[in-house]
């Protein structure tokens, strides 16, 4: 009798033990401005980006309720509409949530319950501040000088106030993954530095070889990982990797046939507004440099069938220097090889191809480009 006992009170123990463990939850959502009957769509993000189908539901009065399945770890997950532009994303971590959901703003609505979204709507809200913010000092600048843009000297300063805001957010993201290093938002947060470029690879690889397995583990994860992996082929100190691509005439040029004493590795587009704005800069520095030394290798992001909008930004801005473009926009080979997620984005070669500097620009490229040939 005693040992039957034991055996339940184990099984009790262990009843215990799992509950609420892995468990299904439900989402409830109260929705404006939708009609009856349309059709709701709920989707997990794999680590590239891309959403996996779950399940769909329709909105009834006003409302939805849809099952979230049961994950052996956190998730971020999507809700889209049918007909509707735009999605709210969320992290499902086993736990019921509460959803008030606009038609017509879906980035001003909310998914609440459980300790990660509180985290992931939290930083969400801080990158909208620094955004505001930023955009309230650009408009200021504006403002007070209508031929801003005719001033290198005001765009330096902007951009010097850019930098400001965007290292006093990197801090307060640097933070966060401290404190969280169990948290599919700290994954999230590392994601979002490495594709502004705005974190060394070095210093994310420290932050990502300190969250927790899971973390690392996780699909987000895994993508990141991969992204560390290439940007370390691509950063200071390597070699850069070759590549070939078609010039302008159709003949094709390979890195290793365009390098001088320095080499500027400049990716840029057509349709790049802050490329274009900064070819002058970098026309001055090329006149200035080339007798001395100074190669550069244009590597444009144009679209298939828009060859002629490539040629035609070479001319206008006077661009005489070397060009390839495999016309592939974002997917292009060698885009992917340099793992390029904005433009503009140079890297500074020596004469042995090796990476000494990357996507500088203005005062800082011409300052780089002197210390290796005056």
């Amino acid at each position: 009798m005693k040992k039957v006992l034991l055996i339940v009170l184990a099984a009790l123990a262990i009843s215990c033990q799992n509950e609420g463990k892995n468990e299904k939850a439900t989402l409830k959502a109260s929705v404006s401005n939708l009609e009856n009957g349309t059709e709701v769509y709920l989707a997990r993000l794999g680590g590239e980006g891309r959403p996996v189908p779950i399940d769909t539901t329709t909105v009834k009065e006003g409302d939805f309720e849809i099952d979230l399945p049961a994950v052996d770890f956190q998730t971020l997950n999507i809700i889209t509409f049918k007909d509707v532009r735009g999605n709210v994303v969320f992290i499902n971590e086993n736990q019921p949530l509460t959803a008030t959901i606009y038609k017509d703003s879906l980035r001003s609505s909310k998914i609440e319950g459980g300790k990660e979204n509180e985290l992931f709507n939290n930083y969400i809200e801080q990158l909208k501040e620094s955004g505001k913010e930023m955009n309230a000092m650009v408009k200021s600048f504006q403002e007070e000088n209508p031929d801003m843009m005719q001033n290198p000297e005001l765009i330096a300063q902007i951009r010097a106030k850019q930098q400001e805001f965007q290292e006093q957010d990197d801090k307060k993201r640097e933070e966060i993954m401290k404190n969280n290093p169990n948290s599919l938002v700290s994954i999230l947060i590392l994601s979002d530095m490495l594709n502004s470029k705005s974190i060394a690879t070095n210093e994310a690889k420290e932050i990502f070889n300190n969250l927790a397995e899971e973390v690392q583990n996780s699909e987000i994860g895994a993508s990141v990982n991969k992204t560390l992996e290439q940007a370390s082929a691509t950063s200071v100190g390597s070699k850069a990797p070759d590549f070939s691509a078609p010039t302008p005439e159709g003949e094709t040029l390979a890195l290793k046939d365009a390098l001088g004493k320095v080499t500027i590795i400049d990716f840029w587009a057509s349709w790049c507004k802050p490329c274009r704005m900064e070819n002058p800069n970098v026309v001055k520095l090329y006149n200035e440099y080339h007798e001395k030394g100074l190669n550069i290798l244009g590597v444009s992001l144009d679209k298939d069938g828009q060859k002629d909008k490539w040629l035609k930004a070479i001319k206008d801005d006077g661009l005489t220097w070397q060009h390839v473009s495999n016309l592939k926009y974002w997917q292009g080979p060698i885009a992917k090889l340099y793992n390029i997620r904005s433009i503009p984005a140079t890297f500074i070669l020596d004469e042995n191809g090796v990476i000494v500097a990357k996507d500088l620009r203005g005062e800082e490229l011409k300052a780089k480009v002197a210390e290796m040939l005056d």
